[in-house]
């Protein structure tokens, strides 16, 4: 049996040691043995590409005006300074375990805020781009739907005709330009609503998107709390940066209270104007304003050259003294009275020659009736005859003809005949 068997066996092996269908048996197993093993190799690499892949796909680069937030599982990672990653090449484990937030900052943005502008056709607003003219037909009044303005205080008027705050309030359209930047990314990132990013689309354009209604209504906000405060003049030209700082002020603040980390870096009055249905009474008020400082300035020349002319640099103290305005010394007053010049001092000196005149020619028929009086005691017609013919004898010696007519006795009626259009070289 043992031999028997050994023999079956060596009968059945003999065919695979040596046999044409053993060798095809033999080839067919080395081939496949050949075949598993390159698909292992390349299974292997394979699986460490994919590896490295994935590795690296966890690597980020954060640009020169990005800041970056990592988040693991929605919420940021980090402590401190490291929740914040600056700009540069970042390892992180791959998405989705770590996702990172990438935020322009120190990036300036330009915001243009036209909502308090008139309503302007796309016709109008192409020839103002393109810096050309065209016919525009003005409403004859603003209407409140489509044209925008704002409210300014104008020049104070009387309170009880006009409000409790004793104020009118007038009209402007203005342009503004808003340019911001993103200064605290956290507190961005936790506080602004930025809507979901697309495939395709750039965060810095969803950014943009949709903090523009955020910034567009809190800019309005501003411009109307600031612009109630101040007059028509001072927007149009006393204190236009005044008033642009304040705006950029009470913006920054309204950002700052919501915390979210947005930076107002600058606020901008494009264009101002009031209404195109008042612009001809504007003109005219506006002309009126630029002609005043020129007039209260010419009269102030004229009033000093008045005064000058009049009585000097004093004359118009001495007026207050004079009125009862003002109440000084008698030292002072003597001193403004002979500090006058022009004028007044002229008829003063005149005045005071005059006053000598006179006292001097009371003093001198004074003293010569006081020299007649004696005589005048003693023989007082021969003395009112001599003062007669004296006087007489003074008239005669200043006139150029003299005509002496006789009365004759018992002639009642005489007849004088004067040549008029004598000769006036004859004597």
């Amino acid at each position: 049996m043992t031999d028997k068997n050994n023999n079956d066996k060596k009968v059945l092996r003999a065919p695979l040691s040596g046999g044409p269908a053993g060798g095809e048996l033999d080839a067919a197993g080395k081939s496949l043995s050949e075949a598993l093993r390159v698909s292992f190799i390349i299974l292997k690499i394979i699986m460490i590409v994919l590896v490295i892949a994935f590795l690296a796909s966890g690597l980020r680069r954060v640009g020169s005006d990005e800041k970056a937030l990592v988040l693991r599982f929605g919420k940021i990672r980090g402590v401190g300074e490291k929740r914040i990653l600056g700009p540069g090449p970042k390892l992180l484990f791959p998405y989705p375990i770590h996702e990172v937030v990438k935020i322009p900052v120190e990036k300036n943005v330009n915001l243009a805020i036209n909502s308090f502008w008139y309503y302007q056709t796309p016709q109008e607003i192409l020839a103002e781009a393109e810096g050309s003219i065209i016919p525009v037909r003005v409403k004859p009044t603003l209407d409140p739907v489509a044209d925008g303005y704002c409210i300014t205080r104008s020049e104070k008027q009387n309170r009880a005709s006009i409000g409790s705050d004793g104020s009118d309030y007038s009209i402007l359209h203005t342009k503004w330009q808003l340019t911001y930047q993103i200064d605290d990314a956290e507190r961005f990132f936790r506080n602004v609503y930025v809507e979901d990013i697309k495939p395709g689309q750039i965060y810095f354009d969803v950014i943009k998107a949709s903090v523009t209604a955020l910034l567009q209504s809190l800019s309005e906000h501003a411009v109307v709390a600031v612009m109630v405060n101040y007059t028509v003049d001072e927007i149009m030209f006393e204190r236009v940066a005044k008033v642009r700082d304040d705006v950029e002020k009470l913006l920054q603040e309204n950002l700052d209270k919501i915390d979210s980390g947005i930076k107002v870096v600058s606020v901008q009055l494009t264009n101002k104007i009031w209404p195109r249905q008042v612009h001809a009474a504007f003109q005219a008020s506006l002309m009126a304003s630029q002609e005043r400082p020129k007039a209260v300035s010419e009269a102030k020349t004229y009033a000093e050259q008045t005064l000058n002319e009049a009585g000097g640099g004093v004359a118009e103290e001495l007026f207050e003294v004079l009125s009862g305005t003002r109440t000084v010394s008698e030292q002072e007053e003597e001193f403004l009275w002979d500090n006058l010049a022009g004028q007044a001092q002229e008829k003063i000196t005149k005045a005071k020659a005059y006053r000598a005149t006179v006292v001097d020619t009371a003093e001198a028929y004074a003293k010569y009736l006081h020299q007649l009086l004696p005589e005048y005691r003693k023989r007082p017609e021969l003395v009112l005859q001599g003062i007669y013919w004296d006087a007489i004898e003074q008239v005669l010696k200043k006139a150029g003809e003299k005509f002496i007519i006789q009365p004759a006795e018992g002639v009642k009626a005489h007849e004088i005949r004067v040549i008029i259009n004598r000769n006036p070289n004859l004597k």
